[in-house]
């Protein structure tokens, strides 16, 4: 049986450090979707209004972040804004800093999807009954976006822990870089321990972000609009 380098994931304390590294990953997620959520959803109100300055910031702003790579954005928060403004910025403040401002224009964008995707007969039949625009927006409209923002909003819960192993780039210790550390340090005694070592990585990625699938899968299921 070939030696898939296993064996070096129990050696000491190597299990549990992957372990701690995957945990500083999902925390930064968990912050910067937080962050995301609420910045996002203010992002998306403004993405619907007709005020053509806000529209071309905010369209400006969603475009940057479709096309700067989060890599990029990493360099120019951790390396690039250090040396312009001499502030000393932890790591992992400034993967929280990128990840939020690339997860509130996602959020933006799928806020005023949701906003826009209301049919005008809601509006219509609201006013009917007497509802003014507040009663029509709390009764309404939120509600309704919600139900379509939920599913969506925790697929991007997905994608940011898995995009946090791009934060290794700027020195964060997180499961990627702790694997990493493993297998240098063991490259002598099991010199297959990259094979046993990813494999680990690869399965507490998918242990992390598979419920989290099956629950948007599951939500948008059971709050399908027609």
């Amino acid at each position: 049986m070939p030696d898939l380098g296993i064996d070096v994931l129990f050696k000491g304390t190597n299990g549990w450090r992957l372990l701690e590294g995957l945990w500083v990953s999902l925390r930064i997620s968990l912050i910067s979707v937080i962050i995301s959520l609420i910045l996002g959803i203010a992002v998306g109100v403004l993405m619907t209004k007709k005020n053509p300055v806000i529209r071309i910031l905010t369209r400006a702003y969603l475009e940057i972040v479709r096309f700067m790579p989060q890599m990029v954005l990493l360099f120019i928060v951790f390396f690039g804004t250090t040396r312009v403004f001499g502030w000393d910025i932890d790591a992992e403040l400034a993967a929280v800093i990128v990840f939020s401002f690339w997860g509130t224009a996602e959020m933006g964008d799928l806020t005023r999807g949701a906003l826009i995707s209301i049919p005008k007969h809601q509006y219509e039949s609201a006013a009917a009954l007497g509802f003014d625009q507040k009663q029509t927006y709390l009764l309404i409209v939120i509600p309704q976006t919600l139900r379509r923002l939920i599913p969506l909003s925790i697929n991007l819960i997905t994608r940011m822990i898995k995009t946090t192993s791009l934060v290794m780039m700027i020195g964060v210790v997180e499961v990627l870089k702790v694997g990493q550390q493993i297998i240098e340090a063991n490259r002598t005694s099991s010199p297959n321990a990259a094979f046993g070592v990813y494999a680990a990585v690869f399965l507490l990625y998918f242990l992390a972000c598979w419920p989290v699938s099956i629950l948007a899968k599951r939500l948008e299921k059971k709050w399908a609009v027609a």
